[in-house]
């Protein structure tokens, strides 16, 4: 097991960076941050492995709206919390679009509910969310794909712009080999609520599995990624094998053209409610993380 990656000076500062090194940065972090522990198997086949997308992908609807609605019920939001989400959630709804500035003030207040608390804190309340509002959200198609490759003897791993403690919990409960995630910047063993380079999004998603098959020895051409979701394109563009699980009206006709599988565990009625926490973050979690869902939704953001 490698311990997390907690590096004070990889932080950028918030537009002092251009986006390209701010999603390398994130992908490194992510990578060395990444925590391991596979389960033996009769034949292993150590230069492949998997890689799946978390959110309606693994899972039905936002990670992060379950952590944060999780958060919200142990009182971890505070009035002026919930009042400058929604506000930052009414401006994209009613303008339709974002500034710079605004993109900037959603990444570096992404994680900004959990500064000040102890990372053992934070952990033992993801452990608690899972239980309570994850665990029966896991689509069982998605999850007998990533079954089928651990019993091929390959690692599988999660890649998510959820926070990497979560993402963790995630990958262990579900008997996978560990997880790439969002790396939120610690310090003196609590977080300061600021990331370490970026989102796990986009670029960010290829460079954290490109480090980690350097690191783990992997023949990216062996192996195989999973998303919903066209803004994973670099990820599933690096893979030997890419496959759309529930797949956004670009990625599906992407797909398509490219000749990738396509996996779609949705019946109409799932399919339908797969956004309704979308619409009603703001009235179901205090509005803390409406904004960003709604960003996902317009394929701006990861969640």
């Amino acid at each position: 097991m490698r311990v997390p990656f907690r590096g004070r000076g990889a932080r950028l500062p918030g537009g002092l960076a251009d986006e390209e090194t701010r999603a390398l940065v994130a992908g490194t972090a992510s990578a060395e941050a990444a925590e391991t522990t596979p389960a033996p198997v009769p034949h292993p086949d150590p230069t492949g492995a998997a890689f799946f997308d978390v959110d309606n992908t693994m899972m039905m609807g936002a990670s992060l709206f379950w952590f944060a609605r999780g958060l919200a019920a142990r009182k971890y939001f505070t009035s002026r919390d919930v009042a400058s989400f929604i506000w930052q959630q009414a401006k994209f709804r009613i303008a339709g679009s974002e500034s710079s500035i605004d993109m900037h003030t959603v990444r570096d207040n992404a994680l900004a509910f959990v500064a000040g608390r102890p990372v053992e804190e934070i952990k033992q309340a993801s452990e608690e969310i899972y239980d309570e509002l994850m665990a029966d959200r896991i689509w069982s198609g998605t999850r007998l794909l990533a079954q089928q490759h651990l019993d091929a003897g390959q690692r599988v791993w999660l890649v998510t712009a959820t926070p990497v403690e979560l993402a963790s919990i995630i990958a262990h409960r579900l008997g996978l080999t560990g997880a790439l995630g969002t790396v939120a910047e610690v310090v003196d063993d609590r977080f300061t609520g600021r990331l370490v380079g970026e989102l796990m999004h986009g670029d960010a998603k290829a460079q954290a599995v490109r480090v980690l098959a350097e690191r783990e020895g992997l023949d990216l051409t062996r192996c195989t990624a999973y998303s919903d979701s066209s803004n994973d394109l670099p990820m599933l563009s690096l893979v030997g094998t890419a496959v759309a699980v529930n797949p956004d009206s670009e990625l599906r006709a992407i797909a398509r053209s490219r000749g990738w599988t396509i996996k779609d565990f949705r019946t109409g009625r799932k399919a339908a409610k797969i956004g309704v926490p979308t619409v009603g973050a703001a009235a179901v979690s205090g509005g803390v993380v409406g904004g960003l869902v709604a960003l996902r939704r317009r394929n701006r953001w990861p969640f």
